[in-house]
């Protein structure tokens, strides 16, 4: 009878295991394309911990579960049920285990940290100074200016600013990050890259692009009444076509760049009612280069 309980509750394991698994694989499909090399690290920590919950709630669950099937009490039983003590040694287990998962988590997210630090993964890579000073040198530098409600974006080596974020693709990115004004987020969510902006203080930021397409930055921090309209278009591309687009953006004058923000406290502004909120007035519409 023990050998068949025993076999009943490793197929148990087993079965929880396989379906813990495949939810944490799943995982990956919710969430945006991975556009970012961080975004790979990122994904396999949220996959990890997925299947670690998943196995943990099927556990619990289906204990419970089998246990209001097959242990409850006769119908019109009213008695209590058997006295139990306690067991020391389910007691050790069960709190050693939940120690010991803490730990790990929290090892696995440190590695992950690490990895996506300033120095990155492909800093981490290299063992020799002269080749750490060589992909230091390979960065694209930009700098990135926000305020109430827009953001700017500077590319020093041509002197060109634009409202939509170019990126070469495989290509290590260096943001010198600003605030004009209040704290505003800077977040692309394909890329798994979060950083606040403090105002008065400039911020080092890096990731890798590693995939083309069209993505999206928006201010993950509330910074204000048009916060939401705070968004611009991130474009990753290869090196041909960004070196072209510098070269395009280097021949436009500077202009004023639609601001949605300040087109809808103008519009408010027209037509003024009541709200009971206070309103601050955005910052002028940026003057670039390029804006689409």
């Amino acid at each position: 009878m023990k050998i068949r309980n025993i076999l009943i509750i490793l197929g148990a394991v087993a079965l929880n295991t396989f379906v813990s698994l495949y939810i944490g694989e799943s995982a990956y499909n919710w969430l945006p394309v991975q556009a970012a090399a961080e975004s790979l690290l990122v994904d396999r920590l949220f996959s990890f911990l997925v299947t670690l919950g998943a196995f943990i709630f099927l556990g619990v669950t289906g204990t419970l579960i089998y246990s209001m099937i097959f242990h409850r009490a006769a119908e019109y039983d009213l008695s209590d049920g058997p006295a139990i003590e306690g067991n020391l040694t389910l007691e050790i287990v069960w709190t050693v285990i939940p120690i010991l998962l803490v730990f790990w988590i929290a090892g696995y997210s440190y590695q992950v940290y690490v990895k996506m630090a300033i120095r990155g993964p492909m800093e981490h890579a290299h063992s020799h100074q002269m080749e750490a000073v060589s992909v230091a040198e390979n960065r694209e530098k930009i700098e990135v200016i926000s305020k109430q409600w827009a953001w700017v974006f500077r590319y020093p080596d041509r002197n060109i600013t634009s409202t939509e974020l170019h990126l070469p693709v495989d290509r290590r990115v260096h943001l010198a990050l600003t605030s004009e004004d209040v704290i505003h987020g800077f977040y692309i969510p394909a890329f798994r890259v979060k950083q606040d902006i403090i105002p008065n203080h400039k911020i080092d930021f890096e990731f890798t692009p590693i995939r083309e397409g069209n993505y999206r930055l928006t201010d993950s921090q509330y910074s204000g009444t048009f916060f939401a309209t705070m968004a611009a278009n991130v474009v990753v591309e290869s090196a041909e076509d960004y070196q072209n687009w510098l070269e395009d953006a280097a021949k436009r004058k500077p202009s004023a760049a639609y601001n949605q923000a300040a087109f809808e406290y103008n519009q408010e502004l027209q037509h003024p009612h009541a709200s009971g909120w206070q309103t601050i007035a955005p910052a002028s519409p940026p003057v670039v280069n390029y804006h689409n």
